[in-house]
């Protein structure tokens, strides 16, 4: 079967399995519910006609505003991981690699240790990580280019660097505060949740994904060029210092969106880019729409994992993904045909 064929293949039978983990995850949680009752609530609010009050409100107003925000937080990290890898030309790298994920981390623990804005709720939590980690992607940034420009192995190290002192300053905030219950949100936070998710705060991660995810798209080939080395790009009319500079602001505010709506969550964006690789071959154009739909998947059943594991308790979701992602990854890695490359 031609490549081409393969990845249009791939990618329905993913899109059917994404549709059907919609339903079949929505009835996990405190009150199990039936396929067909949550098939029924979703289909009475999209093309109207009665249903149950109490279904309506845990399928419509509870649960499936977090599967979808659990498919564009999964989307969002495996597109930005197959491109971060692309840009550092690492294979191991993953979006919390430039340090965008601890200077979100630091906004949102100033929020929740020192109450401010504490009558705005999880709109302050969005806020204050959105901002950390903007002000976490500039600093990078322009250590970086101070240092001599956005070169791979530079953009690692300051990332690494930068990343492990906001980390610390994150920690100390911690330690500071004198309220054992925001110290456990912060905790809580910090290895991931999907506990906060409403539809009013769905369109901003959506539309951020959706938007960068098709520029991407579009510039799959420079990506192509890239991957292969940046002499190559260059002979091939590629500016590749400007492709470098608008690649680290793109993931820089698709990771810093995605971990303000659900904290840090990891393992997703290194483990998938490279099951989609396995999948359909290193090409940017298929690779990004497979890994994007990957993603999504993963991270519902991972969200359901969490919910249920331990009822009524909930379990960080980087606790599940780590637990999981360990054993997938070494086992992806042991697949003699895989080779990491920017090649077909």
């Amino acid at each position: 079967m031609r490549r081409s064929a393969r990845t249009s293949v791939v990618l329905l039978v993913l899109i059917a399995a994404l549709a059907a983990s919609v339903v079949l995850s929505t009835g996990f949680g405190a009150e199990q519910l039936a396929p067909s009752i949550v098939w029924d609530v979703l289909r009475a609010r999209l093309l109207g006609g009665p249903t149950d009050a109490v279904y309506d409100t845990i399928v419509w107003d509870l649960r499936l505003p977090r599967t979808l925000l659990a498919i564009v937080v999964g989307a969002g990290l495996a597109v930005a991981g197959a491109g971060i890898q692309t840009l550092v030309r690492n294979p191991l790298a993953d979006p919390y690699l430039l340090g965008v994920s601890s200077g979100a981390s630091v906004g949102a623990v100033a929020v929740i240790t020192s109450g401010l804005f504490a009558g705005a709720g999880l709109w302050a939590l969005t806020g204050g990580a959105l901002l950390g980690a903007l002000v976490a992607a500039l600093l990078v940034f322009a250590v970086a280019i101070s240092q001599g420009g956005l070169t791979p192995l530079r953009l690692v190290l300051t990332g690494t660097v930068l990343g492990a002192a906001f980390s610390a300053i994150a920690s100390y905030l911690v330690f500071r505060s004198v309220n054992n219950q925001a110290a456990e949100s912060v905790l809580f936070w910090l290895l991931g949740s999907l506990s906060g998710a409403e539809w009013s705060r769905l369109p901003l991660p959506a539309i951020t994904v959706g938007v960068l995810g098709l520029l991407l798209l579009a510039g799959s080939g420079w990506l192509d060029a890239l991957a292969a080395g940046p002499d190559t790009a260059a002979s091939l009319g590629i500016p590749v210092t400007a492709l470098r500079n608008s690649l680290f602001v793109v993931f820089a505010a698709l990771v810093g969106v995605v971990v303000a709506v659900a904290g840090s969550v990891g393992f997703v964006g290194l483990i998938l880019p490279h099951m989609a690789r396995l999948l359909v071959g290193a090409r940017h154009r298929r690779v990004l729409p497979i890994a994007a739909v990957c993603g999504g998947l993963f991270m519902i059943w991972v969200d359901v994992a969490a919910r249920v594991a331990v009822r009524p308790l909930e379990i960080p979701l980087s606790v599940v993904t780590g637990l999981i992602g360990a054993p997938v990854f070494l086992l992806l890695m042991g697949r003699r045909r895989y080779r990491y490359s920017g090649g077909a």
